[in-house]
């Protein structure tokens, strides 16, 4: 592909002339100026997001355009190529570190010394290629199914904690970063080797859970409190833990390592392409949702876990160690939300502060959707949010993508208040 032009020129923008978004609210602005063959591009899209913010600009007729952000941060800042004239595309030559999808070319900036940070697209001659319906039909469906994967470790895990417990724990959220940070710590902060970093993050999962159970719920189950407390008490502990997790990591996003042969895309059937850690990613969760069926249905743990899950009074009376076995259930539910955590972060990809809160409301929507304290309802529910969510945008805005699962879970609840594979409760 043939270069014609520079576009986004490494001169600064002048405020006077270029379109502007937000530059008179924040210090940190981005700038640029899009021009093809000499001549400026006018009204072409760009859109700015990271750090949970996201803003939109149009060049002028000029070709400039100016956003301001409200932290110093790594920004994607993607050029919509629908907006580019006929017969002009974004070459990923010459680009530094540009990705092209269906939406458009993206690049990574982070501000330097400086607030200002100029940004530089390469535009070349070329025709833009799309991508048929039905070939982006499944591959978000592939890409559906292993986000609800993932999700189904964090949701199970809640749903057995509420099923024996029956605390609507919202710092479940906080043990999906946890484990995310730990691998970080192990992986990006000591450089030790994944292999060995992943593994001791679960076992420290373990012990996170075990003393959750020991230090606070416990204790707390034994002075009588009412699920409410227990669930203010939960709220309490998510946001201490969320702003610890911002004191050691920072507010910015960090990524864990991978080499590059891992995450490239395979083709393998058709328009389906999978990476090397979307396989992983997958398989893991697949084998591990394998492992806690079967622990569930055919050990004797998990038959005791479903009778307290039942009815909790009655199994004490019949001899079953009701502590003990909500103490292991502690321990498997923060040992499967930390590991979809760190799945979580290679799907993103990226580890904030925050993530596992940004995620919470689709597990509680997966947990009450397949049916509350119900392990296999949670990963009905889970794999039906993932779908929604990875196939809202072939129709809607991104941007709105998690709103779609939580309204079926409302049209759901109106007519099956007990979620799809609930049982109503019996009175009398």
């Amino acid at each position: 592909m043939i270069f014609a032009a520079l576009a986004f020129a490494m001169t600064a923008v002048s405020p006077a002339t270029a379109d502007e978004t937000n530059t008179d609210k924040y210090d940190y602005i981005f700038s640029g100026n899009v021009k093809y063959n000499g001549e400026p591009l006018d009204d072409v899209t760009l859109i700015v997001e990271g750090s949970g913010y996201e803003a939109e600009v149009k060049t002028d007729a000029d070709g400039k355009w100016r956003v301001g952000v409200p932290e110093k941060a790594t920004y994607k800042i993607t050029l919509v190529e629908s907006t580019l004239p006929e017969g002009v595309i974004v070459s990923e030559e010459g680009n530094d570190r540009v990705t092209i999808t269906d939406r458009g070319a993206t690049i990574e900036a982070e501000f330097g010394l400086t607030k200002k940070k100029s940004v530089n697209f390469f535009l070349g001659a070329g025709e833009r290629t799309v991508t048929p319906f039905i070939d982006q039909l499944i591959s978000s469906l592939i890409s559906g199914l292993n986000f609800g994967l993932m999700l189904a470790l964090a949701s199970i895990g809640l749903s057995l904690i509420f099923g024996t417990t029956g605390i609507a724990i919202f710092s479940h959220a906080e043990m999906v970063t946890l484990g995310a940070v730990l691998a970080l710590t192990f992986g990006v902060f000591l450089s030790w080797p994944m292999w060995l970093a992943i593994p001791i993050t679960l076992v420290l999962l373990a012990v996170a859970g075990f003393t959750q159970d020991v230090v606070i719920w416990k204790p707390l189950r034994k002075r009588g409190l009412s699920v409410v407390q227990l669930m203010i008490v939960s709220i309490g502990l998510s946001l201490t833990l969320r702003y610890v997790f911002q004191f050691f990591i920072g507010g910015g996003t960090t990524l864990l390592p991978t080499d590059p042969a891992t995450t490239a895309k395979l083709p393998l059937l058709g328009p389906i392409s999978l990476s090397i850690v979307d396989m992983a990613s997958m398989g893991i969760s697949a084998v591990v949702l394998v492992a806690v069926a079967y622990w569930l249905l055919y050990t004797r743990t998990g038959k005791a876990t479903r009778a307290i899950n039942d009815n909790a009074s009655l199994s004490a009376a019949s001899g079953i160690d009701v502590d003990r076995v909500v103490r292991l259930v502690w321990i498997l539910g923060t040992v499967l939300a930390g590991l979809s955590g760190i799945l979580w972060a290679y799907f993103r990809p990226g580890i904030k502060w925050d993530m596992g809160w940004q995620i919470l409301l689709l597990i509680f929507a997966a947990v009450v959707l397949g049916g509350l304290g119900t392990a296999f309802g949670a990963l009905v529910g889970s794999i039906i949010v993932g779908f929604l969510v990875e196939l809202t945008p072939l129709w809607l805005s991104a941007d709105i993508k998690y709103v779609g699962p939580l309204l079926i879970l409302i049209i759901v609840l109106l007519f099956r208040p007990q979620g799809l594979l609930g049982q109503k409760e019996r009175v009398g």
